[in-house]
């Protein structure tokens, strides 16, 4: 959520910032804008009332002292206390409303982000090359179902589309990916460039506040799956209910950074997802992973999300795949961030790029719509700020690993890093 004093302040960097995303989303500071001046019009009127009673409440107890009657000055009293009740009234609803309509406005980009739509990406950096085979490569499809790995016709007959049963050495690759993952990230000792995470085993619900608190409500409420009759949500990711994990606290200085790794499934209804690529496991409603979030000082969110996507990097680097990193455009990154980097791994039976993990800087945007804040040296409080990172998503990990690793046999070599996992070099 954007500060409402910034705003005020700077109204017109702020409509120049989300112009930049080509969505419209500056139309709503006029009317943020509005609704304060309204409200603090309101106040101005109350505090004046409240003046009035309290200067007719101490001339009627002069008059009382006097033996005066004072009866005009009460029935002065009631009618200004009827006023004020109905003026904060007015001032809650108005401040309802002002509330709302900064919970749909889209952070601000960083000034660093290209201006564009998806054409606009930059692309920072490629590592490794693509597999390259003597024979015609086999898509993961394919190969899934030549190795009883993978069922797409009975998840659909159980559950519809968008849906996958890992069956044998598919179900243990998956797990061996999730458990490789955990370890890389939460290792004691880390490599040099690299940190590590607190493993967090979170709740896979969570209500209402916590998704408006990461920002997934009320601006997509229709891609989240949730129960009926119940404040409870199926979480999209884990950055859900571990950045909640922080909600409405304050934590000491010391305490910062705060680095967490945790393995959920993720469940997502993709109701804006017509026309995307939707083969295979590229596009689910439920699938796997690692998420990274962390939590710092204003002045270290920076080097952190570069810290973070240099994780991410090594993990993709240890597993041999072929990648790249983009600075995502103003017009193609989630209304949370300011600022993200995506990382991709090429699918050489597909031919395309797919995106495993989105690391993203929110600035205080999260932070002030949970309440999370940080009381520095000085005493004072000030919000935190949150980032995250998919480290990494494992559908299409899984497509990355399968498709690079097949041999002309119809195998798959696995990476090193996971051999022991599965114990074996071949699926």
């Amino acid at each position: 959520m954007l500060d409402i004093k910034y705003i005020r302040e700077h109204a017109d960097e702020a409509r120049a910032r989300l112009a930049s995303r080509g969505r419209g989303d500056e139309q709503g500071i006029a009317e943020v804008l509005r609704q304060d001046e309204l409200r603090r019009s309101l106040l101005v009127q109350v505090e004046t009332l409240k003046a009035d009673r309290n200067k007719a409440s101490k001339e009627i107890g002069i008059r009382k002292g006097k033996g005066e009657a004072a009866d005009d000055l009460m029935a002065r009293m009631k009618e200004v206390s009827d006023a004020i009740a109905r003026l904060d009234a007015e001032v809650a609803q108005v401040e309802a409303a002002q509330h709302h309509l900064l919970l749909t406005i889209p952070n601000l980009p960083h000034p660093s982000v290209p201006v564009g739509d998806a054409s606009a990406n930059r692309i920072e950096r490629t590592w490794g090359k693509p597999a390259a085979f003597a024979f015609a490569p086999k898509t993961h499809m394919e190969l899934g179902a030549a190795l009883g790995m993978l069922d797409f016709g009975q998840a659909a007959k159980i559950s519809g589309s968008g849906f996958i049963v890992f069956r044998g050495k598919g179900a243990r690759l998956e797990r061996a990916l999730i458990q490789y993952l955990l370890d890389f990230h939460t290792r004691e000792a880390p490599p040099e460039g690299l940190v590590s995470y607190t493993e967090i085993s979170p709740p896979f619900l969570v209500r209402g506040d916590a998704m408006t608190g990461t920002g997934q409500l009320p601006k997509f409420a229709e891609d989240m799956y949730k129960l009926e009759g119940e404040d409870l949500y199926l979480i999209p990711t884990a950055e859900v209910p571990v950045t909640n994990l922080h909600r409405e606290e304050i934590v000491p200085a010391d305490r910062l950074p705060i680095r967490y790794a945790a393995y959920t499934p993720c469940f997502r209804r993709e109701a804006g997802s017509a026309g995307r690529d939707n083969r295979g496991m590229i596009r689910v409603h439920q699938f796997d992973k690692v998420e990274l979030v962390q939590v710092v000082r204003p002045e270290a969110s920076e080097q952190a999300l570069e810290q973070l996507v240099g994780q991410v990097e090594a993990v993709l680097q240890s597993l041999c795949l072929h990648y790249r990193v983009l600075t995502l455009s103003t017009g193609d990154m989630s209304g949370n961030a300011r600022k993200c980097y995506d990382l991709e791994v090429w699918a050489p039976a597909l031919q395309t790029w797919l995106e495993v993990s989105s690391c993203s800087n929110f600035g205080d945007y999260q932070a002030r719509r949970m309440g999370l804040r940080f009381k520095g040296e000085d005493g004072r409080n000030a919000f935190c700020h949150t980032l995250n990172g998919s480290g990494t998503a494992l559908a299409r990990l899984f497509i990355a690993v399968v498709e690079s690793g097949q041999q002309a046999d119809g195998r798959v070599l696995l990476p090193e890093k996971l051999r022991p996992y599965i114990g074996t070099d071949f699926l």
